[in-house]
Formats: structure tokens, sequence, C-alpha cells
């Protein structure tokens, strides 16, 4: 029997654990806390990891690596212990030391905040790309705000969405390694003065008001290699203190001096439906812009001397436009501080970065007042204003003089400044994250931009950090594929290909049902023990998890419910597969109608479990405060996946990938990166439904009538009368009125296309080797979505890493 091999880092950590507790707290590992032993376990693992990312990084620097730096104003964490300990291999080992003095390691987990650095997708999709970035070896930093309050905390009081703060820090603060010595000054508002000087032009920035940006690293370990990625946050702080303005009591004007700064970094995202919050948004997009730059170019200029060469060792990311202003910035320092042309520092800039757009919709292309930008960061804003008037130049030439074209394309328009047009004009790669996304981003976003750099447009669809959700959530199954597949997958997600072999094992098949059953089973026991809710495990469990927004149709899915309601209303006796709905969401604070959604399903719920009898056989189950610590716990339990926003809306999705690795069925329409998945897991293996992107447009452009889906369909008519009429007591006329009278989103339209998707898929999970095949397709078909493959493509096809 082959002996396992020795880990010299468990080693250690044995050694540094009694020790630090005794340093720290004056405790033996028997005495210490749940509390004390996070705190020390986190910080050694936090010193482990920030040896190894010295040595990777001093190698990448030694050989003149090219460095990957990923900006995003959201980094969706979650927790780093268990990520961390599993990726370093160290899970077992940590386990039996603790369990000698008699303390459970998933209970110390539990101790850890999760760093809601994000809002959903976007955020989510830039933390698996630094695990996937260390995994595979790349030299990579992210770039984020180390705001006190990350996403607030949803509560449901009466069914109402409430937002709590999520003051994340004082748990989460451990992982945090502070870098004072590495603060970059920032400037906002001031004047300009410009002036020649033998023949060279000089824009001078007086007056301005400072924030001093200061790092804290948070270090992200990849698995099986020497890689470790660093995200550093940035805190905003006031310069110093006024004393003399103190000292004359002008104690409030000395106060606010300091609060304007330091709430740069207070808050995820303040709720921008007035204009202070505008302000803010904008100074926390220069923040994060200004520090990045200004770091990036210090530890260039550190290894290398000069910027000559800063292209050719440096790939910035933007993600999504939020980061755009890191563009004008890296032009304001090879102008203003290094003294290159307006000609060297396009080139340099146009070289350097690469951006990826996730959306679409046109609401969420960001777009910024000129007097507003003018007025906050006037040097920025100058720069931007040369920018447009040198593309428009080039663009009337390569138009041929099409004056209308060209203002199309303006970066400047209506007094606004449209950032995405900014990114395209100023990026060599721009990215969609599906291939559909690519596709329409060519056609329709950007198609004047793509006529003219058809070679800048690329595809890299998502990927997900798989093992958090497969290795570090759902050891049952990962137990089932080490038996049949071997243990290659965990480092190489290709490997999950093999599973198929086993699609008509009726052995293997059975065994994948009951991993299922038990994992329904521990998330039941999670749920109950969280909110007290009770989970029939016997029952379809179908789920819908992501951001509550009309465009990915949650009100679609509780149409459905509504229609199911009805019926056994009026047939209590019908046979009926039981079935529990679980929704999970948050809604933007400001997103009113999306709270009124929420405030629906919660009545439903409320409504259906107070009639026993029909509660046996439908509940529908709102859980609060979605996290990725609650997706972890969820996702493996899941029968069904659903994506149901209207086809030509969803990017691509990333929680469609997490649901079908852990064998959910999707039922979903021709959206985002659900096209990938069916063909990835075979048409036999998922449900589709609705129109499609085309048909979509065609009835836009023939004039979509809700109205008449109300009056032609009875059961969609019942269904929004009893939004009318009240549910649980409570009436729902905005959703009711926004379905029949504008459905921007077309959810009558595609309504009778998912009952029938519903039916069937019942039908499926009936047949229970039919879909424990299903089940076992979507698994092996996975491996495609994982970050390591993505990051790969990144590397290989926009930064030129290799």
């Amino acid at each position: 029997m082959a002996t396992k091999k020795a880990n010299p880092l468990m080693d250690r950590i044995k050694e540094e654990f009694p020790r630090k507790l005794q340093l720290l707290y004056s405790v033996s590992p028997e005495e210490a806390s749940d509390k004390q032993v996070y705190h020390v376990l986190s910080s050694i693992i936090v010193e482990i990891l920030g040896a190894k990312r010295q040595s990777f990084i001093n190698h990448t620097n030694s050989v003149g690596g090219k460095q990957i730096y990923y900006l995003s104003m959201e980094f969706l964490m979650g927790r780093s212990l268990k990520t961390s300990i599993y990726n370093l291999e160290l899970a077992d080992g940590i386990k039996t030391m603790l369990k000698q003095y008699d303390i459970n390691l998933d209970k110390i987990y539990e101790h850890e905040p999760d760093a809601g650095l994000g809002n959903g997708g976007l955020g989510r999709l830039a933390a698996c790309y630094l695990d996937g970035l260390a995994t595979m070896g790349f030299p990579a930093m992210g770039y984020s705000i180390c705001y006190e309050y990350g996403i607030f905390q949803q509560k449901l009081e009466d069914g109402w969405q409430t937002e709590l703060p999520d003051n994340w820090l004082p748990g989460g603060s451990v992982w945090l390694v502070p870098k004072p010595e590495l603060s970059i000054d920032i400037h906002f508002e001031g004047d300009l003065q410009e002036y020649w000087d033998n023949q060279y032009h000089y824009i001078s920035h007086v007056n301005y008001n400072t924030v001093v940006a200061t790092p804290y690293d948070l270090y992200v370990s990849g698995y099986g290699g020497d890689g470790v990625s660093v995200l550093r946050l940035w805190s905003a702080k006031a310069p110093n203190f006024n004393m003399e303005m103190f000292n004359k009591g002008r104690y409030e004007e000395a106060l606010a001096q300091n609060s304007i700064a330091n709430a740069i970094s207070k808050v995820l995202y303040p709720n921008d439906n007035h204009l202070e919050g505008k302000s803010l948004r904008l100074r926390q997009q220069y923040f994060l812009c200004a520090a990045s730059i200004g770091d990036i170019v210090n530890s260039h200029m550190n290894v290398y001397g000069t910027l000559e060469n800063l292209a050719d060792k440096v790939a910035i990311h933007i993600n999504d436009t939020h980061p755009t202003l890191a563009i004008p910035e890296l032009m304001r320092i090879l102008l203003d501080d290094c003294g290159y042309s307006w000609e060297k520092s396009w080139d340099i800039v146009i070289r350097t970065f690469a951006y990826t757009n996730h959306t679409v919709m046109a609401e969420a292309l960001e777009k910024w007042d000129v007097n507003l930008v003018k007025t906050v960061i006037p040097r920025i804003f100058s720069i931007i204003v040369e920018i447009n008037n040198r593309y428009c130049q080039s663009l009337m030439e390569r138009n041929g003089g099409d004056s209308a074209k060209t203002t199309r394309m303006s970066i400047i328009k209506d007094n606004q400044i449209h950032m995405a047009t900014l990114c395209v004009a100023a990026s060599h790669s721009v990215n969609g994250v599906s291939k559909l996304h690519s596709e329409i981003i060519k056609q329709s976003v950007f198609h004047d931009e793509y006529e003219n750099t058809p070679e800048k447009f690329k595809n890299v669809t998502n990927g997900i950090a798989y093992r958090r959700w497969l290795y570090q959530s759902n050891p049952e199954l990962t137990a089932l594929l080490k038996d049949t597949i071997g243990p290659k997958f965990i480092k190489d997600g290709s490997e999950l290909e093999k599973f198929r072999q086993f699609q008509d094992d009726e052995e293997i098949l059975t065994r994948l049902a009951e991993v299922k059953k038990a994992n329904k089973e521990a998330f039941a026991k999670y749920v109950k023990n969280s909110s007290d809710i009770i989970l029939n495990t016997d029952s379809i469990f179908d789920v819908q998890v992501k951001r509550l927004h009309e465009y990915k149709r949650q009100h679609l899915n509780v149409m459905n419910i509504l229609t199911d309601y009805a019926y056994l209303l009026n047939n209590p006796d019908a046979p009926f597969t039981p079935k529990t709905y679980i929704f999970a969401a948050k809604a933007a604070p400001g997103y009113y109608l999306a709270k009124q959604i929420i405030k629906m399903i919660w009545a439903i719920s409320e409504e259906i479990r107070k009639n026993p009898r029909i509660s046996q056989k439908l509940s529908v189950v709102f859980l609060e405060n979605y996290c990725v610590t609650l997706s972890e716990h969820l996702m493996p339990a899941s029968d069904v996946s659903e994506q149901i926003s209207l086809a030509g809306t969803e990017a691509s999705g990333t929680g469609n990938m997490k649901l079908m690795l852990n064998g959910a069925i999707t039922l979903g329409t021709l959206d985002g990166a659900n096209i990938e998945i069916k063909e990835a897991c075979g048409d036999d293996n998922i449900v589709i439904f609705g129109m499609t992107t085309p048909e979509v447009n065609d009835l836009r452009a023939r004039g979509y009538n809700p109205v008449d889906y109300y009056n032609n369909d009875g059961r969609i008519r019942e269904a929004i009368d009893r939004m009318y009429h009240g549910i649980n007591g409570c009436t729902f006329h905005d959703v009711a009125n926004s379905l029949k009278d504008r459905d921007p989103y077309m959810v009558l339209a595609d309504f009778d296309s998912y009952r029938n998707a519903q039916q069937y898929i019942t039908e499926c999970y009936n047949d229970k080797l039919r879909w424990a095949k299903m089940s076992l397709n979507n698994i092996a078909g996975a491996g495609i979505f994982s970050a390591d493959r993505a990051v790969t493509e990144y590397a290989d096809n926009i930064w030129y890493l290799r």
C-alpha cells in the first residue's frame, strides 16, 4: 500500500499552531475558543501564502515575465480559509491535527464572514479568475477597493427586503496584509494651468484635494502549483486632519473634509439615484483607477527603470466599464509625469489595455455627465476630450467623411462620456463572455466599431473556480468521481469528460442518485438550522438563485407557480410530483419593482404554507441573504437549474455552470452560456424553451402587445388577476400592470413554452434512471466551464503572456 507523502507545510502548521495561540491569546489549543482558533489558523495560512507569493513573483521578475493586472470594482471573494486549505491540499492534515484537540474544523470555517466586495456575477467571476490565474501559474494581481461595508446583508421583514450593513472587516481583516509604505496620493477637484516652455506644452494641476490610498493585500491560493495571486484592496483616508481649522472652532468643516475622503471606501456601490451618490461613485472609480495605475507604474519602474517596455511586461484588464478611468490616468502619467509625446503615450496605452464587456443592456453601459467629470477630475476630463477629438478625427478619415457614423461612435455625445466607447477605442482587445454575447456585441452594441476594427473583437466564455463548488462543497460527488475516473479532475476539469462512459452503468447511476439525496438531506438540515424552514427532500428542488432583475425573469417562475397553485386549489387530490421552488436573490436598494417581486415570492410561500394539503405537494422558499457561502451549500443539493432570462439579455451567467457541475438539469432559454451548456452536456440532457434571440427581435419589431396574451390565455389571466386581488393578503398591482401593459422582457410570450418545459422536466425526473443519466452527462460536460480554461484563453489570445 502506498504511503501518503509527508507535507512539510503540515509539519510547520503543527508547530506554529500551539505556539501562536500561546503568543497571541495565552491559551493552549484545548482552552482556545473557536474564534481564536480561526484567527490563528488564518494568520498561519496568510504567512504561508505570503512567502509563496514572494518567491513566485521574484522568479517572474528574474526572468522578465509579463504580469497581468485585473481591475474590477467588485471581487465577491466569499470565505478564504476553507478555499486556501483545500487549494494547499492541507484539509485532511488540519482536520486530523484539530481532532486531537477536540476541535471541529467545519465549525471553525463558520467564524469567517463572506468578503462580499461584489454584487453578483461580475465580482464572483473576478474572484474565480484570481484562483484560476494562480492555479495556472500566471503572475496576477487584482485591484479593487477595500470597502468597509460590502454588499448589504439582506433581511426579509414581512417579506420586504431591508438592507443591513455588512461589516465584514472585524472577522475578515486577518486575511488583509497592510502595505502602508505603498500608499498613493490621489488628486480631486482643483484647477488646470497651461504654459509653454521651449516648444513644450505643460499642464499643471493645482489647488486640488488629496485623498490617500493605502493598500491591503489579500492572497489567493491556486491549486497544486507555485502560483499565488494577490488582490490589492485600496482604503481611502484624508491625508491629515486640519488641526488649525478645528482649533478655530470650525469643527464641522474640519471633520467634513475627512468624511468626504473616508466615504470613498466606506460602502460598495452607494445608491446613485441622486447627485451625491453619482458623485461618490465617480470618486470611487477614479480612486480605484488612479491608485492602481500609480501602483502598477511604480512596481514596473522598480524592476525595469523605464516605461518604454510597459506594454511588453504589463497587461491591464478592465472588467466591465467601472475601471475605464485607468485609461486616461495612464495617459496622464505618461504625458505629465514622464513627458512622452501624445502619439507615444497612446501607443503604449492601446497595447497595454484590454476590456471585457459584461452587458448588452443599454441602461447598464455607463455614461457620465460631462460637468460632473470636469468638476471632480479636471485633468482626466481634459485628457478624455483630447482622446475623443483625435479619435473622431481618425474616424472621419476612416469613415470616408461619414459624419453621422462618426457622431454615433463618438466617446462624448449628448453631454455625456460613454465609458464603453472609450474602452473600445483605447484597448487592443474587446471580448464578450459567451459565444452568443460576443456575437451580439459585434452585431448591435459595438457594430460600427466592429466594422472598423474587427480584429479587436474576441470571445472568452466565462469560467468558474470549479474546485470550490465540487472538491470543497460536494465531498460525496468528489468521492464518486475519484472512484470512477481517478483524482486528476481536481487539477484538470477536462478529465470530467471521462465520467460520461458510465452513463449507462446502472450501479453508478444509482450511486449518483444517492449522492444527490444525501446532499438534499444535508442542505435541508442547514436550512432548518439557519432559518427554521423545513424542506421536503423527496420533492424536486427547483432552484433560481441570482440577482433579482426583471430580465432574469423570476416573475416568469412565479407565474408558473401561481398556475400550479390554482390547479391544486381546484384539484387537491390530483396526482402531482412534489416540488420545492427555492429562490435566493438580492435586489438593488433603489429597484422598487424587484423588491415587489421578492415580496410576492414571500407572500406565495406564506399562503401555500398555510394550506396543509397543498403544501405537501407544492412549496416555495425564499432564502435570505444570498452569498457565496449559501451557494456552496445549495449547489450540490439542486435538481433543476432555472436559467430563464429573455434570449439576448444575459451575457453569460456563472451560476448555471456551478449548478451543472453539481448535476442539476438546466431549464433555460437559448441565452448566454446556456447555449454552450447545451453543446457540452448534449441536447437530451437540458430542457430548452422560449423564443430565440432572432425571434425576440422579430416580435419586438412587429410590435409586442402583452395584453393580447392576458386576454387569450386563461392561465395568464388567472395568475395576473391573483396579483391584483391579493396573495396572502397583499396586492401586487405594480408587478401585474408591468406584465399586462409593458412586459419589457416578454414573460407572457414565453409563458406557454415555459409551462410545457416544466411539465416535461417533471416527467424526466419521475424516470429515476433517466434523470440520473441526464445528471451524469451534465457533470461530465462541465469541465469546459473551468476558470483555469478561461484564464488560459485570456493569457494566450489577449494578454500574450507566453
